[in-house]
């Protein structure tokens, strides 16, 4: 009914229209939409949808917007405000209106959403969203899920992992197509149609009428704003700008989607419905606007090279049918120019006659047969032209999520997936032309992903559609367009045609969206099979696989090296993986059983002849081209994988699909010539071509690549060998590696082919494929979980490896969808039975090791493969690595002491249909050339190596194992022309030839040999084989002489064999050798000089061996047959002493092994042993083996000698580090000092450890420590409270630092200095909680001028240092610690020192008297010496060390008083930390925890020096205040107009301290020291007095009042805490401490009453913190050791060693702090004098008064913020939270493990003059040092001054591994080993010496 107003409204002739309501006008807007919907809604609506209509024509009007923009960019800047926006703008607001019927929209939204029957989530996302995958849960391997649903659903023990989305996605929840129904969320397990209501039909009946016409306005838009790109442009300038003007409108299609299913059908209604379309599109009505569009149109399509396939008559537009039918031939032919000359042009600069002309040498039969695929689209409906336009416009994201969040709906889907299909061939032709490919890429797959993972989608459309049929023609389409002509073999004729790996389809991966969609469809079963079924599309699919035959060919560069080094080599693996290998991978998952065999069979048909084409095409015959290799060869490899599933899984016979003689001839030639170039590239005979081609050497046999790769290439020469006649395949194997003249038995020979320095690699690759050729199992009869095994054991046994490097290193199938997950179930088994799991550890130097796997024990036993190791390895030292692992793994389980061979691994059954394989085994080539090489080797000859001898031994031991079950006769088979082979062996069985003898042979020798030169009689004497050389003569020489010694040669036996097969089979019988291969060799002239010599032998391989078993061994006879004393030996064959060893052990094993196979054998053995045989030519023999003796005995010596090297090394070098370590500072001495009767004078020595010399340190020549000085604020993060605080991880939790000991220090200080003068505030605190300076060092000293000397070249050194030498930082020449000045050492002798110990029995007044005076005397700085400018230096970089905010505190900025303070809080930031360091009490006791790593002592001098410069007028001197009692008025006086000073109750005490000590001339006496703690220690006393009095309530503080007062005048009365409490009440009472008691006060008071037991914990509790730092402090200045005890003796302890307990003191009764008070003056006297200084303050400002008293110690020791256990909590709040500066999410989060706070890391939006805001944090939080960890890659980063380096992460798997960067998306756990290293390295300041690794951050993180 719709359809049909709207067709009546478009077509019939518009009626005049009232204008439109003014704009704004919401009401009217309503109104005219209530009314319409309520016409609408009478059974007779034909007038109300034609007034609709006509209001939807003006609103929707596609003229006026898209003007201005097709106008270009100054209609639209001119348009400002009433330009395009606001009209656009006008129109949604109808829409709006008119869909809402009258109400308001968002109360619509909601009722359509009450209808959702949302049974999927269909949430659609965009690159680099995060989302999940649960393999156990998901059907397709593509299945994702968000992180809602995710977190919804039940998924523990599930294998899933996080990761950030490529492409973009969408949700799969709720598709049970995709995941199993135990995966679902919550919100969609409901199956939820049933209990949904039925849509009321006015709802949505608005909808129905409006939509279309919006819709079709939009697809106006974008016809109008499409302009072609010219030819040169680029034009998404203009795309983007139409784009973004449509914004809006794409937009509020978005958010109809999000309103539910409901609204979904209907905008599928809407999209699908052809009348609609028809309607509104035809362009035939009167109104010129649809015209024009629908013009434009028709011009998109053609200008696509695309037809409109009707009758164009209907349309009225006569003029494009020229046009038009031309295109259609052009489409496919004119993509690409000729291969000659390869010109780009598109399509429509060519006219099509031309194109095809052009093309003639690609063979395109093929692909043309459908035409319609790549030229031909129809628009039916909305939904195909719109999908036509995002294609257009390269796919904008808005489009494609509006198209995507429609899936849900299934009706749409089907048509989607249609729609999709149908424009697949035009999707890639615009990729391929895309300037964005990539982005382009991503949105494509993007799409296509959602479509084709659902199997019965993708049937349907393979079946409706001819999905296939369209993707491989779409894949040879766009493959096409790079061809060039293939270089191999024969190039002036070759006829194939490869990829060429240059273009950018190929570089930069262009294609892998279609692959990628082939790969996906090719995973369900029903399509696979359809592919396999139709013989069309396989022979299509492989000649496109043909298409990368022989790709990125190398030749081999011979003269100089090669100009310009290629990397096309990586895309020519991805291509042959993605491209080929994949999808062949794809296709074996479904072949699995043996109802499948007739796809195999298809399949290898269809490859054969395909291969057959291709030797054809590449005219290749018999030999191939030298010096050329290419390592692609797709489609022998997907012959060989189809034949291996075929035996192994369906049961075909082998026979049955394999070619004739000759065709396997051909197909072993290419994989053998790979094998023989990896081996000349291993040999360096390929170093011209630069690095690149050890790259494709290292690719070939990676982990990804290797089942793609080597693993078939090694099968199908394995089944090639089983196949064909062993001597020839042997022949070809050395005549391929090039070593044939080096098997020889003459000394010398000339190799033509080969230079003298490669022979020896080159025999020991050939030796080696051998080996692996003939032990490899994998396709041979291994199962797959025995595979398994065996690469997991390959790869443990080179390395310990995590669980993650396993999961990557062994090869899995490259086809994700081929159902064999990594990780699975078989993989943690195996992982469990072979490997024991090493928990991650530190090892001391703070490295960080991951969880490892290691070998078991019995894995090295018996499982240790060295033929799977040499194949599996990548790089060469690898093997290395197994070995020496298998040599330790030997020595220490004592299984064998010396260096071990690979051992010899029994191998599992061959499977009956490779029973051929063993017959290399057997024949005489083979032996011929086992007996050369050990003779050789027996012989000395040049070039052998242990190696080539431990092959050859390998080789025989597998003849032995593999043998015919008895000795068969078979010389009765041998025919005449054979005759060669037999004078060296009668028959071809192993076991027999050993024992046969060889007397003489026949050599051809270069006439400068030995053999020539010693005997003119060349036909007796000379030693020597056969060489290539007679290859090249006539047969007949050859021949002449046989009856008495042999010339072989391999290469003619090869040449021979290949004739006669050619000659049997018939067809090709004409066809004769070519002789031009020969000739290639070697040049005609070079030959050399050849002459014939006889060589006496007498050796079988028996005797060799037994021979070889006394050279190696270096002794005669060695050699004793095991039997003759055990004959059991021979009954039991697996005798373990013989399982690992060396060659010896191996020699005796094969000797055994023969004995075993044959009695014949044992007896020869025996009689050989008998006869122990002189060596055969005696000279050159004895010379060999005196040689190896003399050899022996040399090496003996130099072992001796090295030995005794080494040891008198390690002894200087022991001597050396203790002299260096040991710094005598003179604390060290003194102890030892006191006992001696006669001082004697001695100085303390220094060491300079960089001239070496010692020495003491001088006024002049100073010498220094080696210092670490940085700005710290751990102190200031101590908090109040026991429990750590945690990470926020919502919004709830946040940190607020107001209760840090730096915050409350700041505060007090701020409050000190409102109201007392400033600087007597400053003496009254100390500061250096936050940016207090922290001075380290390792115990090293220098001379200061060797320091500055060592500065200057470390300056003029150019290599980049982690450090930066301008900042002064340098590292300790001996130990390497960081360190950025040097502390000077102050001269003096220990003699003095010990004077100044000497206790004195003065008084204390006497004593106070005496710290008076020295404090009062001026200080007057040392004159100019060195020593003291390095004072002045050194104090000029503690300041310089933290920021000056950290420093000036003061009002009056630049006063002394700064500096004073400053000064004092250095020393006292020290000691506090060194308290922390020691876990914040004392109790451990012992010296201090660095030992000789402390400077706190030479730390004071400097400060003490410059301290004394500013001498505090003696009137305020504190001193006074504490020891004296001053008149009265002159503490009044002048008391309103100044601010007062700080009264004395209110100082710090230890900072008071501090201050005292350092204003003493230095050295400090001790009895001095001891008289300043004292009277210091009455102070705080009071002040704990004063603090519990304000604790507690009025009650308890009458009555202590009164219990006090009586005991008042008795003798200890001063030493009483009653007494003294007491009096403080009563004193303090006087002023108005006590009385602002309000209601808020109550809160403090502690509820519990308080028993003398508890305040004398309280008070002593409050005295701690003084006595720690003091004793520390006397520990340093006096070299005194501090007492260890139990933590509730430490006050007592701790004031007995102060001097502070009378030594009288008994210990029976408790324990009572007040008897260490010692008051200079009367208690009561002095008390109440400084009680009247609190009172006549709190007369004004109580509230204060209260907040400044000294509260007692609370700090906790610092601790990093609590992490939660899982890092998926931290993950999900952080890494969406956004900025608070810009708003937006920041691309690389971070959180500060200090305080918690976010910040964004190289965020530019937080940038603050030019610093960014983890540095400015950093500065802020930490003084130069920050922690933070990196939320998206679980990485924690430090930050130190101006360097930062990476620290490692403290998350870890549950296999302990990191996973950096989230790559692998596992969940990870918090380590709370690691974060502890962490925090320990924070409060001890060590980063910077245990973290190596540190680079300059520029402040830019």
């Amino acid at each position: 009914m719709a359809a049909a107003a709207a067709a009546a409204a478009v077509g019939g002739p518009q009626p005049p229209q009232p204008e439109l309501p003014a704009p704004g006008l919401a009401v009217d807007k309503a109104a005219t939409a209530a009314h319409l919907k309520a016409a609408l809604s009478r059974p007779d609506n034909r007038a109300g949808a034609e007034e609709l209509q006509a209001l939807l024509e003006r609103v929707l009007s596609a003229e006026r917007p898209l003007t201005a923009a097709a106008d270009g960019e100054e209609a639209a800047a001119a348009g400002g405000g009433g330009g395009p926006g606001a009209a656009e703008e006008e129109a949604l607001e109808w829409c709006k209106c008119l869909l809402a019927g009258g109400g308001g929209y968002e109360e619509f939204c909601a009722a359509v959403r009450a209808y959702d029957p949302a049974a999927l989530c269909g949430l659609v996302w965009t690159a680099n969203f995060v989302a999940y995958r649960c393999r156990t849960c998901g059907i397709s391997p593509c299945m994702s899920l968000c992180a809602e649903c995710f977190h919804q659903g039940d998924h523990t023990g599930h294998d899933f992992n996080m990761f950030r989305s490529q492409a973009g996605g969408a949700c799969d929840c709720g598709d049970s197509n995709v995941m199993r129904e135990s995966g679902f969320c919550k919100r969609h397990q409901i199956k939820s149609s049933s209990n949904i209501p039925c849509v009321p039909k006015d709802l949505l009946m608005m909808s129905e009428f409006v939509l279309p016409r919006f819709i079709f306005c939009l697809i106006q838009y974008l016809r109008e704003g499409y302009n072609e790109p010219a030819a040169d442009v680029p034009s998404e300038k203009d795309l983007n700008k139409v784009l973004q003007l449509l914004e809006p409108q794409i937009s509020f299609l978005e958010d109809l989607t999000k309103m539910g299913g409901a609204m979904r059908s209907v905008l599928t209604q809407v999209l699908t419905n052809q009348q609609n379309y028809k309607d509104l599109t035809s362009g035939l009505g009167e109104n010129a606007c649809a015209k024009k569009s629908h013009e434009k149109y028709l011009i998109a399509l053609k200008s696509s090279g695309l037809t409109y396939p009707e009758d164009k008559l209907v349309y009225g537009i006569q003029e494009q049918s020229a046009g038009t039918s031309t295109l259609a031939v052009q489409g496919f032919a004119g993509a690409t120019g000729t291969l000659g000359q390869l010109d780009s042009s598109d399509e429509e600069d060519q006219d099509g006659s031309q194109g095809l002309g052009k093309r003639k040498r690609v063979k395109l039969s093929s692909s043309t047969k459908d035409q319609s695929i790549m030229d031909v689209l129809k628009h039916k409906s909305f939904l195909e032209e719109l999908l036509f336009w995002t294609i257009k416009y390269e796919f904008p994201q808005k489009m494609v999520t509006f198209l995507l969040n429609m899936l849900p709906d299934q009706e749409y889907k089907v048509a989607f997936t249609k729609t999709f299909v149908q424009h697949y061939a035009f999707i890639m032709k615009t990729l391929k032309k895309s300037h964005e490919s990539d982005t382009m890429s991503n949105r494509i797959v993007h799409i296509s992903v959602q479509l084709f993972s659902n199997e019965e989608l993708a049937r349907q459309v393979t079946e409706e559609c001819q999905l296939l049929d369209i993707m491989v023609t779409v894949l040879l389409y766009m493959m096409e367009s790079c061809l060039i002509k293939s270089e191999l073999q024969d190039e002036e004729n070759s006829l194939h045609v490869v990829v060429n790996c240059g273009e950018a389809l190929l570089k930069n991966n262009t294609y892998w969206p279609l692959v990628s969609d082939f790969i996906n469809i090719l995973s369900h079963q029903s399509v696979a099979k359809r592919f396999l079924e139709d013989h069309g599309l396989l022979v299509t699919w492989m000649n496109f696989v043909s298409f990368f035959q022989g790709m990125n060919l190398n030749k081999r560069e011979l003269n100089e090296h090669v100009e310009f080094e290629s990397q096309t080599y990586y895309a020519a693996f991805a291509a042959e993986l993605e491209a080929c290998a994949q999808p062949m991978w794809g296709l074996l998952s479904h072949c699995k059983v043996r109802e499948t065999q007739e796809y195999t069979r298809n399949v290898v048909r269809y490859c054969l002849e395909a291969l057959q084409d291709w030797f054809d095409a590449i005219n290749f015959v018999d030999e191939p081209a030298p010096n050329q290799v290419t390592f692609h060869l797709p489609l022998h490899r997907y012959y060989a994988m189809f034949l291996s599933k075929a035996v192994k899984c369906q049961e075909l016979d082998l026979d049955s699909v394999l070619p004739d003689q000759e065709m396997l001839m051909k197909l072993m030639i290419h994989p053998l010539q790979i094998q023989a170039s990896l081996a000349e590239i291993h040999s360096n005979m390929w170093v011209r071509n630069g690095l690149q081609i050890k790259g494709q050497a290292m690719t070939y046999v990676q982990s990804h690549f290797c089942n793609s790769m080597i693993d078939p290439d090694i099968y199908l020469l394995q089944v090639c060998a089983s196949r064909l006649d062993p001597d020839y395949f042997i022949s070809s194997v050395f005549e391929r590696f090039k070593v044939v003249d080096l098997l020889t038995m003459a000394s010398q020979h000339q190799n033509t082919v080969l230079d003298a320095e490669h022979e020896r690699s080159m025999l020991e690759g050939a030796l080696t494929f051998l080996v692996i050729l003939l032990s490899l199992r994998l396709h041979l009869g291994m199962s797959d979980d025995e595979i398994l095994r065996a690469e997991m054991v390959a790869q443990l046994c080179m390395n310990d490896r995590t669980h993650s490097s396993l999961l990557d290193l062994i090869p899995e199938n490259p086809n994700p969808k081929s159902g064999i997950i990594p990780g699975s179930y078989s993989f943690e088994s195996v992982l469990s039975a072979v490997a024991d799991f090493k928990a991650p550890v530190f090892e001391p130097g703070g490295s960080m090791q991951q969880g490892m796997y290691t070998p078991k024990a019995e894995v090295w036993d018996q499982e240790f493969d060295p033929v799977m190791v040499i194949l599996r390895t990548v790089y060469r030292r690898d093997v290395q690595s197994a070995m020496d692992r298998y040599t330790a793994f030997l020595k220490q389980s004592g299984k064998f002491p010396g260096n071990p061979w690979p051992p010899y691994k029994k191998r599992t059954p061959l499977h009956p249909s490779y029973k051929g394989l063993m017959r290399l085994l057997h024949c005489k080539t083979l032996h011929i050339v086992l007996f050369t090489l050990l003779y050789k080797i027996l012989m000395d000859h040049q070039n052998l190596s242990e190696h080539v001898l431990c092959m050859v031994l390998y080789l025989i031991e597998l003849g032995l194992e593999n043998s015919a079950e008895e000795e068969s006769d078979e010389e009765a088979s041998v025919c005449g022309p054979e005759r060669c082979h037999d004078s060296w062996f009668p028959g071809s069985n192993l076991v027999s030839n050993m024992r046969h003898f060889i007397n003489y042979v026949r050599v051809r020798v270069p006439e400068t040999a030995p053999e020539v030169k010693r005997d003119s009689l060349a036909s007796t004497s000379s030693d020597s084989l056969s060489s290539l050389q007679s290859s090249r003569r006539p047969k007949v020489l050859q021949r002449e002489n046989s009856g008495t010694a042999q010339v072989f040669s391999l290469v003619a036996e090869r040449r021979k064999k290949f004739q006669e097969i050619i000659n049997r089979s018939s067809s090709e019988a004409n066809q004769v050798v070519r002789p031009k291969t020969s000739s290639k060799w070697s040049a005609p002239g070079s030959a050399p000089q050849l002459t014939t010599a006889i060589l006496e032998i007498k050796e079988s391989i028996l005797s060799l061996l037994i021979k070889l078993h006394h050279k190696l061994s270096g002794k005669q006879n060695s050699y004793y047959p095991p039997w003759l004393d055990d004959i059991e030996i021979l009954i039991q064959p697996e005798i373990p002493k013989y399982n690992h060893g060396d060659g010896i052990t191996a020699v005796e094993r094969i000797l055994l092994k023969a004995a075993l196979q044959s009695r014949m054998n044992k007896r020869i053995i025996e009689e050989i042993c008998r006869k122990v045989t002189p060596p055969v030519p005696p000279k050159k023999i004895t010379a060999a083996e005196k040689k190896t003796l003399d050899k022996e005995e040399r090496r003996q010596k130099a072992r001796e000698r090295q030995q005794k090297l080494l040891a008198e090394f390690a002894s200087r070098q022991k001597s050396f580090m203790e002299t260096a370590m040991d710094v005598d500072s003179p604390e060290n001495d003194i102890p030892m000092e006191i006992t001696t009767a006669e001082p004697q004078v001695s100085e303390v020595v220094y060491d300079c450890v960089i001239c070496g010399q010692s020495g003491p340190s001088s006024e002049d020549r100073p010498t220094g420590l080696v210092v670490l000085l940085q700005a710290s604020s751990v102190l200031g993060q101590c908090r109040d409270n026991i429990d750590p605080k945690k990470l926020p991880i919502t919004e709830e939790e946040q940190i607020y630092p107001w209760d840090t000991c730096a915050a409350v220090h700041d505060v007090r200080l701020s409050l000190l200095q409102r109201y007392f003068k400033d600087s007597s505030c400053l003496l009254a605190v100390s500061i250096g909680w936050e940016g207090g300076v922290y001075v380290q060092t390792c115990g090293h000293t220098l001379h200061i001028d060797c320091h500055k000397s060592y500065m200057e070249s470390l300056r003029n050194d150019q290599v980049l240092q982690g450090f930066s030498v301008d900042k002064g930082e340098f590292t300790c020449p001996l130990c390497r610690q960081f360190a950025n000045s040097v502390l000077p050492c102050f001269p003096g002798s220990n003699v003095e020192s010990n004077l100044w110990q000497r206790p004195t029995n003065k008084s204390i007044q006497d004593l106070i008297k005496e710290v008076e005076e020295l404090q009062g005397r001026p200080g007057a700085f040392p004159s100019e010496t060195n020593l003291s400018k390095e004072m002045e230096s050194v104090m000029k970089d503690i300041k310089n060390t933290t920021q000056k905010k950290y420093r000036d505190y003061s009002k009056t900025p630049g006063s002394p008083d700064n500096d004073f303070l400053f000064m004092y809080s250095v020393a006292r930031t020290n000691l506090e930390l060194e308290l922390i360091h020691r876990g914040g009490n004392l109790c451990s006791g012992g010296a201090s925890t660095a030992g000789k790593r402390s400077c706190l002592n030479q730390l004071f001098h400097v400060l003490a020096l410059h301290m004394r410069l500013y001498s505090i007028d003696s009137e305020f001197n504190p001193w006074r205040k504490l020891t004296q009692l001053v008149e009265e008025e002159n503490s009044q006086q002048g008391n309103e107009e100044q601010q007062p000073e700080v009264p004395v109750l209110y100082h710090d005490v230890t900072s008071l301290l501090l201050i005292q000590i350092l204003m003493m001339p230095q050295p400090l006496r001790k009895d001095h020291f001891t008289c300043i703690v004292k009277v210091l220690f009455t102070l705080l006393y009071t002040q704990a007095l004063v603090a519990l009095s304000v604790k507690c309530n009025e009650e308890d503080r009458s009555a202590w009042k009164h219990t006090g007062a009586l005991k008042k005048n008795t003798s200890d009365a001063e030493k009483s805490y009653e007494v003294l409490l007491s009096f403080v009440i009563s004193e303090l009472s006087k002023g108005k401490l006590y009385h602002e008691e309000g209601t808020q006060e109550c809160a403090m008071v502690s509820p519990v009453a308080w028993s003398p037991e508890s305040m004398e914990k309280y008070l002593q509790d409050f005295c701690l913190p003084f006595l720690r730092i003091t004793s520390l402090l006397q520990h340093h200045l006096f070299g005194e050791d501090l007492p260890s005890c139990q933590e509730e003796e430490e006050f007592s302890v701790l004031s007995s060693c102060l001097g502070l307990l009378p030594t009288f003191y008994q210990t029976e009764h408790p324990f009572i702090s007040a008897s260490c008070l010692d008051w200079p003056v009367p208690a009561f006297d002095i008390i109440s004098q400084w009680c009247l200084e609190i009172n006549s303050f709190t007369e004004r400002h109580a509230e204060q008064g209260k907040a400044l008293l000294i509260q007692e110690s609370r700090w906790k020791l610092p601790h990093l913020l609590q992490l939660p256990e899982n890092y998926n909590t931290i993950f999900q709040y952080y890494h969406r939270k956004t900025c608070s500066v810009c708003t937006k999410v920041p691309k690389d989060p971070a959180v500060c493990l200090v305080c918690g706070t976010f910040v964004c890391l190289k965020g530019l939006c937080c940038k603050q003059q030019s610093y960014c805001e983890c540095v400015l944090h950093s500065q802020n939080c930490g003084a130069g040092t920050g922690i933070f960890l990196l939320i998206n890659a679980s990485v924690i980063i430090i930050i130190r001054g101006h360097r930062f380096c990476l620290w490692g992460s403290v998350y870890l798997d549950a296999h302990g591994e990191e996973d950096r960067d989230l790559r692998r998306g596992k969940p990870l756990y918090i380590c709370k080993e690691r974060y502890k290293v962490l925090e320990q390295q924070w409060i001890s300041h060590t980063f910077d010496h245990i973290n190596k690794r540190w680079g300059p951050h520029y402040n830019g993180l």
